[in-house]
């Protein structure tokens, strides 16, 4: 557990794009929610909303465009270099659209967490919602888990599941999923920076306690 006099846990957070779930953890972090703070958002795309999200919190921003290197390697060679200036806790992929190379998971193994659209381990990658909905599923969510080397495939922390209604489309179904990924995205945080969340031997542990596979279920 953090003792009360420690400073608060230091953020960055990894977008390409919109930046709402970072403006989540922010807005979470101002109200005193989480002990932690954003120290910098970093994107692998200029000019998206969520760099100006970040300014209108005051968080340090960062570009590290991934057209301009010739590998993935060297991409994310540089981009540790910008994440490690801030001397991290933790890092959030927030919408971060990069597969990430196996160097750059082991850095930063048991304190990077990553979202995604679906009740993992159903539905790894993109097209989620569609996939969901073409499979005649009821039940939709979204899954807060660490990151792995394997895509979408580290520990399952928290999921919210969101029902399926008959009218449903991709975009009814997108718009559902993402107010519940801006409920559980701060909590894992949260759950993060207060000590009670963590990796071991690849598997999710909260309160000391091994984590079902699904991880912890809000409905």
């Amino acid at each position: 557990m953090k003792s009360e006099k420690a400073e608060p846990a230091r953020i960055v957070v990894l977008i390409s794009g919109s930046g709402s779930n970072m403006q989540a953890i922010a807005e979470s972090c101002a109200k005193k929610e989480l002990d932690g703070e954003i120290v910098a958002v970093i994107s692998n795309r200029p000019e998206v909303m969520g760099l100006q999200r970040a300014k209108e919190f005051e968080i340090a921003t960062d570009v590290v465009d991934h057209t301009e290197f010739s590998s993935r390697e060297e991409f994310d060679a540089n981009l540790i270099r910008a994440i490690d200036e801030h001397t991290p806790d933790l890092v959030v992929l927030a919408g971060f659209m990069r597969i990430l190379t196996s160097d750059f998971v082991r850095r930063y193994k048991g304190r990077m967490l990553n979202i995604h659209p679906s009740l993992l381990p159903k539905y790894k990658g993109l097209n989620t919602h569609q996939r969901a909905l073409d499979a005649g599923d009821k039940e939709a969510g979204v899954t807060v888990h660490f990151v792995s080397e394997d895509l979408d495939g580290g520990a399952n922390i928290i999921q919210a599941v969101v029902p399926v209604l008959d009218d449903d489309d991709e975009g009814t179904l997108r718009s559902r999923v993402q107010i519940q990924e801006h409920v559980i995205y701060p909590i894992a945080v949260k759950w993060f920076v207060e000590g009670r969340l963590s990796l071991n031997k690849g598997d999710a542990y909260f309160d000391d306690k091994p984590l079902p596979i699904q991880g912890l279920q809000l409905k």
